[in-house]
């Protein structure tokens, strides 16, 4: 074959050759340690996109500057080095999300760590970080969210939707609140998020073992990243439990998620944004700290029927130092949420547990939501509580009171021991009524007060064995009635002569 003859059958081969040019955004690492890179030459990335980086690792963007853009590397980051290409995937940071997720543990990138495998059926992708739902798509909180806890449930109600925060010092009793709050979900039919946030691999360990045992696993996915992870991982775990919890809620579902808690996550993007040479205030917390935790809350809410009619309720947690809940991330939380469960450090110490301040604990939405029997009945507990502490300050300098006095006193005394309530055990909606109904309407006041808890045990299992409809109709009437109210008393009379 001639030269022209292979010269032409060449040029007609590319010519009917299509050549199409992929635009890529791609940088060089310029700097990189403990966990964090600066990155030259991205030009058009942004906040929160996803970073590829060699050998198969990932990263995401958490600082844009003029001519630099900081990252964090989500894994192993000792392999890289200066001079290293990183390509701009396009893409924001997400997570696959189904239903296989419920009963397992995992990290904050989706991956299993708790030795089983993982096969997604049909995961959808749900970006980590996302715009909470606007006004016209939410719904006002109108159904409540059962804690199975006497003092939360009646005086601190929380409804679906809500954002209720637990604030304390250290081993005073946050965890087990979140815990008790989730087991009780079991016949409630709420999806929930428990995301451990610093904590130690140990503890993490012993809660998921509880709720194994309670049977919670079976509607639990645990988010994990624990003390020895990265401050990359740390700082990204809530933002993966909300999208989880977000795939349920845009399911029409209920969810509840639990930040245990936001002070580590706190102290981890501190780390991160100091490393990132971020501009630092109060604390050394950089500016936008109080952003961190606002856009993670607000996407809390209760969806109306027409986008679904899903909720999503937060329990976040955070930790005090002495009792200071005048500190910078307590104070910006507080501001953040519907109001706080405050636990009290002497309380505990003192045996009351859970160790709530009701004085300084409230709750700003749960009382539209409160089961109508419950608000009915504890509208004159908390009258009782208060009446209760402003006479026990007073008595202790008094030598002599009048009866009315030591009457009150006596009741006071009793709705604080009927209001302790151990570990692990949550109570129905109707015993928890019918139990507060007893002490505030004087059927315990002549029952002493270290035979309170003896009295409860007994008097419900009386009431289980013999008045079953009674619970039901406590449960599920929206008004104790004449009629209801009588039948109580008459229960209340039957077990008085049995006792």
């Amino acid at each position: 074959m001639a030269n022209n003859d292979i010269f032409n059958e060449l040029k007609n081969a590319l010519e009917k050759t299509a050549f199409e040019s992929v635009p890529e955004n791609v940088g060089k690492i310029i700097s990189v340690g403990d966990g964090v890179c600066f990155i030259s030459g991205l030009s058009n990335v942004s906040m929160a996109e996803l970073l590829e980086f060699p050998k198969g690792t990932s990263g995401t963007v958490l600082n844009l500057k003029k001519n630099v853009v900081g990252a964090i590397v989500l894994g192993e980051s000792a392999f890289l080095k200066e001079g290293d290409i990183v390509k701009a995937a396009g893409k924001t940071l997400s997570i696959p999300v189904s239903e296989k997720l419920l009963g397992r543990v995992i990290d904050p990138l989706g991956k299993p760590i708790d030795g089983k495998t993982l096969k997604h059926d049909e995961a959808i992708l749900m970006p980590l970080e996302k715009i909470a739902p606007g006004v016209i798509c939410r719904k006002s909180v109108d159904t409540p969210l059962q804690t199975g806890i006497k003092a939360i449930d009646s005086m601190i109600p929380i409804g679906r939707g809500q954002r209720e925060l637990i604030i304390g010092d250290r081993n005073t009793g946050k965890t087990a609140i979140a815990v008790d709050t989730i087991i009780n979900q079991k016949k409630e039919g709420v999806i929930c998020v428990y995301v451990a946030i610093g904590q130690k691999q140990s503890k993490i360990a012993q809660i998921v073992a509880q709720l194994s045992e309670e049977g919670a696993m079976e509607y639990t996915v645990v988010v994990s990243a624990s003390a020895s992870d990265a401050a990359s991982l740390q700082y990204l775990a809530p933002y993966a439990g909300c999208a989880i919890g977000e795939y349920f809620l845009e399911k029409g579902k209920d969810a509840l998620i639990v930040y245990d808690d936001l002070t580590k996550h706190a102290w981890a993007y501190r780390q991160l944004s100091l490393i990132l040479r971020q501009p630092s205030g109060r604390e050394a917390y950089p500016g936008d700290v109080f952003y961190l935790h606002s856009r993670l809350l607000e996407r809390a809410c209760r969806l109306d029927t027409k986008y679904g009619g899903g909720s999503l309720t937060a329990l976040p947690i955070v930790e005090t130092q002495a009792g200071d809940v005048s500190a910078y991330i307590p104070t910006n939380i507080i501001s953040i949420t519907d109001g706080q469960i405050y636990l009290e450090s002497d309380l505990f110490y003192a045996g009351v547990r859970p160790a709530i301040n009701v004085g300084l604990s409230v709750s700003r939405v749960g009382g539209k939501a409160q089961a109508p029997a419950m608000k009915q009945t504890a509208g004159r507990l908390r009258l009782e509580m208060a009446s209760y502490r402003e006479l026990a300050a007073f008595a202790q300098f008094a030598s002599d009171l009048d009866p009315a006095t030591k009457a009150k006193l006596e009741r006071g005394a009793r709705i604080t021991e009927i209001l302790k309530q151990s570990q692990y055990k949550p109570m129905p909606i109707g015993e928890q009524v019918l139990v507060i109904w007893a002490v505030t309407h004087g059927a315990m006041d002549e029952v002493e007060v270290n035979r309170c808890h003896e009295w409860e045990e007994r008097c419900l299992e009386f009431i289980r064995n013999t008045k079953k409809t009674l619970l039901a109709d406590v449960s599920e009437k929206k008004k104790i009635d004449e009629k209801l109210e009588k039948e109580i008393e008459k229960s209340f009379e039957e077990f008085k002569k049995v006792f």
